[in-house]
């Protein structure tokens, strides 16, 4: 590597003139007085403020060691399995030596893209020592001893061989429970710290309101409030109270900025969306994380109004850090800065492209190929500054410091085996599960099925087909640990007779026997199809260099079932393949059909509604979703689930968000505009009612509060949950507003016959806008109050009165 040549030819000089040099070039360090460090170096003192200790460590690094310091490499290759375990590779070495990384990413990743299987990947015990292993060279062979920042992919779960498999993000959502998304996160970071990891990429607060786009399933959906409360559980359970404390993790937000509105739904696409919306919705949840303290942010591989993500001053430094006071540090996605010049044309060398991200606000580069040599070289031009330069270093170093990994770089190889996928972690899987599980429709209250069933037709492409439920970002798993729809019905109906029937593929028609599925269902009390989608990557899939999935089928080979995850965009949203011919065929029997939909995205499910009785949605469920699913299925559990995200009635529609602005009226000719299944939908074993709403008003200006009580009484006939959801409309603005927006939920148990009175409060930052001159107020007026029990069900309306303008910090 030409800058490593120019390190090394240059230190020689300076020690073979070091004394020379000393008098000629007086006050300035020589490489020769950098290569020794003292051994009570003040970075070294832990006794000293960490700003203290920033700048002393600061001061003594090399140009070549602050650009490697801004590295993230792919970090897979950086060990070696050995007959007696692990050891860190040549590759670390030669990168800790000629690069000098200041991170890894991915190091315990497996996938088929790391080509890393059961047997080739690294359990939890021997990921523990390979991070020793790692940190072991950072620190003892390199000349400023500098540990590590480990980041791994852990939006539902850490994405490793032997751990917690938790639901997809689009099923965490539909939980409505942000208290249970803080106690996934506390448990996911403790599995990534007991492995050696520090930061645990998630959670991602795009807005998903295009169903085409791939990555739907990573998101909490298309409600900006709801993505921000069910993020700052997922960071409050990775950060906890500091990530000082050994069981925390840094959490990184993904993606800056509005990436889930790519144009025609196409992964990192160009997004074209007003800076009003793009403050007022997609900005939302990211000001609420950074309010609460996240660490990181990671760019989008998109363009904002012709400006790559990347590249984009205004939006990573104008506002991330001058505005909203962010004092951690910015990640690139991978390869997005190299993507500048090669996906965008916005820069025409990759020095320039690194330049560009550089002095947007940039400050780490993953993947390794962004920064690095180009960096350097734009640095050597002027076209970085050193402040820049330093100030980047600065925001990676401070974190280390406050983490203690200058202290504690290494972790116990002894606490995975406790840890990791233990038994509580396992039961939290289920209970995320059981509580995102989403009961669309029940007619004739077929569910719950009865305990006493003696023959059960199981059927379709998602009833026993493993990784179908995991969703994207998932590593290797052993069948042990999973449990299907299939094996979660047999074991809830030991006395029954469970015939299983495959039928179709989820996109192959080549593997379709929907004669046998029909005869199964003829002889069975019950039909339970399990239908949808899959994110299952396999090792014949081909990858982008980002990872993303290609797609793309040789013609002598049998399609594989993935029709989501990153990559995987759609044109149409129907079932694929011969899935609604095969639940058409199998409901045609006059036997009662239930149908559960296990995908990363809302599908278009017209026909099923209508002629279906019960209809399930599970999303991705995780590694306990079919005993979730079973418990639901026998009345063990009753369903509480909310929609997250819209379901279409055709691609035509789109995008359908409840929370478009006005007018309200919108019609085509073929049909309604209305969404088949609303924001916020989801049905019960047992009935609510709602009554009492009233509102009081406190204080005044900035301390102005309104208080917003309701009553819910259980009137059915089943304990159970619901979820109560307080909208909000702007009855008169100076600028369009949605004709409602969420601004408040609670998810509450009641008896059968029980009642509660809860409690809203809400503050003129609920009801600000930016106005016609973008600042961010509460306009005097009126605004109703809707409570209810999803966006079109609005149960009991009132009105509160704001009588003065009130402007909102933001």
């Amino acid at each position: 590597m030409q800058k490593a040549t120019q390190k090394t030819s240059y230190s020689g000089f300076a020690k073979c003139s070091c004394l020379v040099l000393s008098f000629i070039l007086f006050g300035i360090f020589s490489v020769c007085a950098q290569d020794k460090i003292p051994p009570h170096a003040a970075y070294k003192n832990p006794g000293l403020s960490i700003e203290q200790r920033v700048d002393d460590l600061l001061m003594r690094m090399t140009t070549e060691e602050k650009v490697g310091q801004l590295s993230t490499l792919l970090g897979w290759p950086m060990y070696t399995k050995t007959k007696k375990g692990v050891v860190a590779s040549e590759a670390l070495k030669t990168a800790v030596a000629t690069q000098n990384i200041g991170a890894l990413w991915g190091t315990l990743r497996a996938d088929p893209w790391t080509q890393k299987t059961l047997q080739t990947g690294l359990n939890p015990q021997l990921a523990a020592k390979a991070t020793n292993a790692i940190q072991k060279i950072a620190v003892e062979e390199s000349r400023l001893g500098i540990p590590l920042f480990l980041a791994e992919e852990a939006m539902h779960g850490h994405m490793a061989i032997g751990t917690t498999e938790f639901p997809a993000a689009i099923a965490q959502a539909s939980t409505f429970n942000p208290d249970l998304n803080q106690k996934m996160g506390a448990a996911i970071a403790v599995e990534l710290r007991a492995q050696g990891a520090h930061i645990g990429y998630g959670p991602i607060l795009d807005l998903a309101r295009e169903p085409r786009w791939s990555r739907v399933e990573e998101t909490f959906g298309e409600d900006p409030y709801l993505i921000a409360e069910m993020g700052l559980g997922l960071i409050k359970g990775f950060q906890g109270s500091g990530i000082d404390q050994k069981d925390r993790v840094i959490a990184t937000l993904k993606h800056f900025a509005a990436y889930g509105v790519s144009e025609g739904g196409h992964n990192g696409g160009a997004v074209h969306v007003g800076e009003r919306e793009l403050m007022q919705a997609y900005m939302y949840p990211f000001k609420k994380a950074i309010d609460n303290g996240a660490l990181s942010v990671m760019t989008a591989y998109s363009s904002v109004d012709g400006i790559p993500s990347t590249a984009h001053k205004k939006l990573l430094t104008g506002l991330l850090r001058e505005q909203w006071g962010f004092k951690g540090f910015v990640v690139s996605d991978l390869g997005s800065i190299e993507g500048i010049k090669n996906d965008h044309h916005a820069a025409a060398t990759l020095e320039e492209a690194a330049a560009l991200a550089m002095n947007a606000g940039v400050d780490v580069d993953l993947g390794g190929n962004g920064f690095d040599d180009a960096l350097f070289s734009a640095f050597k031009a002027g076209d970085v500054s050193e402040d820049r330069l330093d100030e980047a270093v600065k925001n990676v170093l401070r974190l280390k410091f406050e983490m203690g990994l200058f202290e504690n770089p290494y972790v116990d190889e002894k606490l995975p085996a406790k840890v990791v996928r233990n038994p509580e972690h396992t039961a939290l899987a289920k209970e995320v599960a059981l509580e995102g599980i989403t009961l669309l429709k029940n007619e004739g209250n077929l569910l719950p099925l009865s305990k006493d069933l003696k023959k059960i037709a199981v059927i379709g492409p998602n009833a026993d087909t493993m990784y179908n439920q995991l969703g994207d970002y998932t590593a290797p798993q052993d069948p042990e640990y999973i449990i299907t729809p299939l094996e979660g019905i047999r074991a809830k109906w030991p006395n029954a007779e469970v015939t299983y029937v495959k039928g179709t593929a989820i996109r192959d028609t080549t593997q379709t026997d929907i004669p046998a599925a029909v005869a199964a269902a003829k002889e069975a009390e019950v039909a339970i199809v399990v239908l949808g989608g899959s994110s299952a990557r396999d090792f014949k899939t081909e990858y982008l260099e980002t990872g993303a999935a290609s797609v793309s089928s040789k013609e002598d080979e049998l399609l594989s079932d993935m029709e989501s995850g990153e990559g995987y965009d759609r044109s149409t949203l129907d079932l694929m393949g011969k899935q609604l011919e095969l639940l058409q065929a199998v409901a045609a029997t006059g036997t009662p059909t239930v149908l559960v939909l296990i995908t990363g995205r809302p599908l278009l499910i017209n026909w099923p509604a209508k002629h279906i009785p019960a209809i399930l949605d599970a999303w991705y469920p995780g590694s306990q979703g079919g005993q979730a699913l079973a418990e639901v299925l026998i009345g063990d559990y009753n369903p509480a689930g909310r929609l997250p995200i819209s379901i279409p009635r055709s691609v035509g529609q789109t995008p359908v968000y409840y929370n478009h602005w006005w007018p309200k009226r919108r019609d085509y000719v073929e049909e309604s505009a209305a969404a088949l299944y609303a924001f916020g939908h989801g049905l019960s074993y047992t009935q609510f009612e709602y009554s009492g709403l009233t509102i009081s008003q406190s204080g005044n200006g900035k301390d102005t509060a309104f208080d917003v009580s309701v009553t819910v009484e259980n009137t059915g006939d089943h304990d159970g949950d619901e979820v109560v959801q307080l909208y909000l409309r702007d009855e008169v603005s100076s600028v369009v507003t949605p004709v409602k927006q969420l601004r408040g939920f609670k998810r509450i148990h009641l008896a059968k016959g029980e009642s509660k009175t809860l409690s809203f409060q809400i503050t003129p930052e609920d009801l600000a806008l930016y106005n016609v001159d973008m600042d961010f107020v509460a306009e005097a007026g009126s605004f109703e109050i809707q409570l209810g029990a999803s966006s079109q069900d609005i149960r009991l309306t009132d009105t509160l009165t704001l009588t003065e303008t009130i402007p909102i910090k933001n």
